[in-house]
C-alpha cells in the first residue's frame, strides 16, 4: 500500500500547527463546547477530503480542466504552502490573515476557520484530487477515503490534547515541527509538478 498520499496530507493539514489557533478560538468555551468543536472540526476535515476524493475529478471534467494542468497548479500551490510552513506558519494560514478579527460573524468556529481554510484549504483539496486520479482500483479509492479518517483522528487527538501539547512543545517546538513538515511538503510538491509537466510536455523526457 502506498502511504505517500497520507504523508502528504498529514504534512499539509498538520493539525499540530493549528493547536495555537484552536486554543485562541475556543477561549472561554466550556468543556462540552470545546469537545463539540473538536468533533465537528474532525468530521468536517474528513468530509472535505472524502468529497474531493469522490467527486473532485468530475468537477474538473465539468470545467474542462486537464489533470496535468491541475497537477502543475496544485504543485505550485503546495510549494507555496511549504514555503509558508518553512517560515513556521500553518500551510493555509495566509488565507485567514484578513479574517482573524471577524470571528463574531462566524456561525461555526469549528468549520470556519478551523476546518476551512486552516486545516483543509485549497492545497489539501487539490492534493486529494490529484491522488484520486492516480487511484485505479476501488481499494485505492477506499484507502484514500480511509486516509481522510486518519486525518480526522489526528485532528481530534491534537485538538483534544491542545493545551498539554502547547505547554509541552512551546511555541518553539511547534515552529520546529511546522518547518519539518514544510520541508517534506516542498519535496513532495516538486514531484507533483514534475509529473504534470511531463504530461503537458512529453519532450521533457528527452
Amino acid at each position: 500500500m502506498d502511504f505517500k498520499p497520507l504523508i502528504t496530507l498529514l504534512a499539509i493539514v498538520n493539525p499540530l500547527a493549528i493547536v495555537p489557533f484552536f486554543i485562541h478560538y475556543t477561549q472561554g468555551f466550556s468543556r462540552q463546547q470545546r469537545r463539540r468543536t473538536v468533533m465537528i472540526s474532525a468530521f468536517s476535515a474528513f468530509a472535505v477530503i472524502a468529497t474531493c476524493a469522490l467527486v473532485g475529478l468530475q468537477i474538473l471534467a465539468f470545467f474542462s480542466i486537464s489533470l496535468a494542468s491541475f497537477q502543475v497548479g496544485g504543485g505550485m500551490l503546495l510549494l507555496t504552502s511549504a514555503l509558508s510552513m518553512l517560515n513556521a506558519r500553518p500551510a493555509e494560514a495566509k488565507a485567514t490573515d484578513n479574517d482573524l478579527s471577524d470571528t463574531s460573524a462566524r456561525t461555526s468556529i469549528a468549520v470556519v476557520p478551523l476546518t476551512i481554510p486552516l486545516l483543509t484549504g485549497p492545497a489539501t483539496m487539490s492534493t486529494v484530487v490529484i491522488y484520486a486520479d492516480q487511484a485505479k482500483t476501488f481499494f485505492q479509492h477506499a484507502a484514500l477515503i480511509g486516509y481522510g479518517v486518519v486525518i480526522a483522528l489526528a485532528t481530534a487527538i491534537c485538538f483534544t490534547l491542545a493545551e498539554p501539547i502547547a505547554r509541552f512543545l512551546g511555541q518553539t517546538g511547534i515552529n520546529v515541527m511546522t518547518r519539518l513538515m514544510g520541508l517534506i511538503l516542498a519535496a513532495l510538491s516538486v514531484e507533483v509538478m514534475a509529473t504534470g509537466l511531463v504530461k503537458l510536455f512529453p519532450a521533457l523526457l528527452g
